[in-house]
C-alpha cells in the first residue's frame, strides 16, 4: 500500500492547510476588525493558492496510477477513490483562476456586508460583475472537461451525481402542490390566535439560551464554540467547528432556531468517522447531505410539538423578565410554526422555505450557463417573488438579490442543496420513527436513541457512499418528495 499511504499523507497536508483557511474564514466573518479586510484577503488568496498547488501536484497523477495496484480493503477502495474525485474537481481549473477568484470573492464578500445595507446594488455590481465572470469561467472549464452544462459542472461540486434535469423534475414536483397546500395552512392559521409582545429580549438571554439548548443538542464545547455573524453559518473543521447566529432583540425567535440549525450542521461534523479525519472519504457527503442534519435538528426536532414543550420553560427562565403567555408552550409551538410569505430566505417558514431556493436555482442557473447577465438578476427576482411568494422586491435590493452571502464569493450551484436537504431530512425521521421512539427521547429529553440513529445511518458513513446509495441504505429508497409532503401535511394541517 505504498502508494496509497504516499496520496494519504498528501491529503492530510492538504487538509492541515484547509483547517487554516476555514478558521481564518471564520475569523474574518465574526472577529476580523474591518480594516483587516485587505490584508487578509491577500493572504486568503495565497493560501488558496497553496491549497490549489498542492491539490494538483504533478506526482499525484502517477500515484494514483500507481494504487490501483495496491492491495486495499473496501473503505481504502472508496478512499482512494473520493481523494481522485477530489484531484479531478481541482486540476481542471488553473491557479490563477483560483487566485483570482478568492481575491475577487474576499473583496465581494466584505463589501457587500456593508452595501447591503444600504441598499446599494450598484456599488455592489462594481465587485459582483467580476465574481460571476470568473465563476462562469470556471463552470465553462469544468463543462468542457466533463462533458456536463457550464451550471451542472458547478453544481457537481456540491451535489455530485445531481443535474439539472433532476432537480427541474423535483422542484416541479414541489411547484405543482406546495404553494397550495401553503395556502390551505394560511387560511387554517387565521382562525388561531397567536400571543406576542413589544418587549425586547436582550442578546445576552438569547446567548445563554441558545447555549443551553446546544447542550441538550448535545454540542461537544470541547470541539466548537458559538459566536455572532452578520450570516448565520457553521464553519472550522470537525476538530474545532464554529458555528454563529445573530440576535435581533425585538424577535428571540429567528436566532434560536437559527442556532439549532447550525448545531445540526455542527453534530454531523463532530460526528464524522476520525479514524477517516483529514482525509476526503472522511468529509460531508454532500451538502445536500449537510443540510439535511441541519434541518434534522431545526425542522423534524426542533419545532416539534415535544421539543418545544420543553423549550417552553427553558425560554422563561432566561427570558424571566418578559410576558410568561408568549412562553406557553402551546403560543412558543404556533410561533415556530407560523406560515406567512417574506422576503428574507433565512427567516422563512418551512413551507414558504422552498420557493426561495427554486428562485435562486432558476436564476443561479440561468446565469452560469450564460442566458442571462448578472444585470438582470433584481427585475428576475422581483418576478418570480411575485410568481413565487406574491411579494414584489422592486428597488428593495436588500431584501431582495442581495440577502445571501453565496453569490458574493462565487458559490453558485449551493442554493439546491438547502431543499435537497428538507426532502432528504423527512425521509430519514420517516425511516427513523420505525426503530426510535422519537417523540418519547423528544419528550423526556433522552436524545442519545436519535443521534445514535443518525451516526449510525450517516454520520459514520461519512462519504464512502453515493448520495443515493447512503439515503438508500438508511431509508429503504431513493430520494422521494412523498415523505417531505406527508411531513408537512401532518404538522401544518
Amino acid at each position: 500500500m505504498e502508494n496509497y499511504n504516499k496520496l494519504v499523507e498528501h491529503y492530510k497536508t492538504i487538509s492541515n492547510f484547509s483547517h487554516l483557511s476555514a478558521i481564518c474564514g471564520w475569523d474574518a466573518a465574526a472577529m476580523m476588525p474591518s480594516g483587516g479586510n485587505q490584508a487578509r484577503s491577500e493572504a486568503m488568496a495565497q493560501l488558496s493558492l497553496h491549497i490549489h498547488q498542492l491539490s494538483t501536484a504533478p506526482q499525484l497523477a502517477e500515484w494514483f496510477e500507481q494504487a490501483q495496484s495496491d492491495e486495499l480493503d473496501p473503505s481504502q477502495q472508496a478512499s482512494l477513490g473520493e481523494m481522485k474525485r477530489q484531484w479531478q474537481l481541482n486540476t481542471v481549473v488553473p491557479e490563477e483562476l483560483v487566485k483570482a477568484k478568492s481575491l475577487a470573492g474576499s473583496k465581494c464578500e466584505h463589501a457587500w456586508r456593508t452595501q447591503r445595507g444600504d441598499n446599494d446594488w450598484a456599488g455592489f455590481c462594481k465587485n459582483f460583475e467580476e465574481v460571476v465572470k470568473l465563476s462562469q469561467e470556471e463552470a465553462q472549464i469544468r463543462a468542457e472537461q466533463s462533458g456536463l452544462t457550464p451550471y451542472d459542472a458547478m453544481l457537481d461540486i456540491y451535489e455530485p451525481g445531481v443535474n439539472s434535469q433532476q432537480l427541474d423534475s423535483i422542484f416541479g414536483d414541489l411547484v405543482s402542490w406546495l404553494p397550495e397546500l401553503t395556502q390551505q395552512v394560511i387560511e387554517k392559521q387565521k382562525t388561531e390566535s397567536v400571543y406576542t409582545t413589544e418587549e425586547s429580549y436582550s442578546t445576552k438571554d438569547q446567548n445563554e439560551l441558545g447555549l443551553e439548548v446546544m447542550k441538550l443538542l448535545q454540542f461537544d464545547f470541547d470541539h466548537g464554540r458559538l459566536d455572532i455573524s452578520s450570516h448565520p453559518f457553521c464553519g472550522g473543521v470537525p476538530q474545532d467547528v464554529r458555528i454563529t447566529t445573530r440576535y435581533d432583540e425585538s424577535d428571540f425567535v429567528q436566532s434560536l432556531m437559527g442556532i439549532v440549525h447550525e448545531t445540526g450542521h455542527a453534530r454531523y461534523e463532530q460526528g464524522l468517522p476520525k479514524r477517516w479525519a483529514g482525509l476526503p472519504v472522511g468529509q460531508a457527503r454532500s451538502m445536500g447531505i449537510h443540510e439535511s442534519q441541519s434541518l434534522f435538528f431545526e425542522m423534524q426536532l426542533g419545532r416539534s410539538q415535544p421539543f418545544i414543550a420543553n423549550l417552553a420553560p427553558l425560554a422563561q427562565k432566561h427570558f424571566s423578565t418578559n410576558d410568561a403567555k408568549v412562553f406557553e408552550a402551546n403560543n412558543l409551538q404556533k410561533i415556530y410554526t407560523r406560515v406567512q410569505p417574506g422576503y428574507i430566505r433565512v427567516d422563512a417558514d418551512e413551507l414558504t422555505y422552498p420557493a426561495h431556493v427554486i428562485l435562486r436555482y432558476e436564476i443561479e442557473r440561468d446565469l452560469m450557463n450564460g442566458k442571462i447577465s448578472y444585470k438582470d438578476i433584481p427585475e428576475l427576482w422581483n418576478l418570480k417573488m411575485q410568481q413565487y411568494l406574491g411579494l414584489t422586491t422592486q428597488d428593495n435590493f436588500k431584501d431582495g438579490c442581495m440577502q445571501d452571502i453565496h453569490w458574493t464569493d462565487g458559490a453558485f450551484g449551493y442554493f439546491p442543496s438547502y431543499t435537497l436537504g428538507a426532502m432528504y431530512a423527512a425521509q430519514f425521521m420517516a425511516a427513523m420513527r420505525k426503530e426510535v421512539d422519537v417523540d418519547d427521547a423528544l419528550s423526556s429529553l433522552e436524545l442519545a436513541p436519535v443521534f445514535n440513529w443518525l451516526s449510525d445511518n450517516i454520520w459514520s458513513k461519512a462519504s464512502t457512499l453515493a448520495t443515493g446509495e447512503l439515503v438508500k441504505q438508511a431509508t429503504g429508497s431513493g430520494l422521494d418528495a412523498k415523505y417531505f409532503r406527508a411531513h408537512l401535511e401532518s404538522r401544518y394541517l
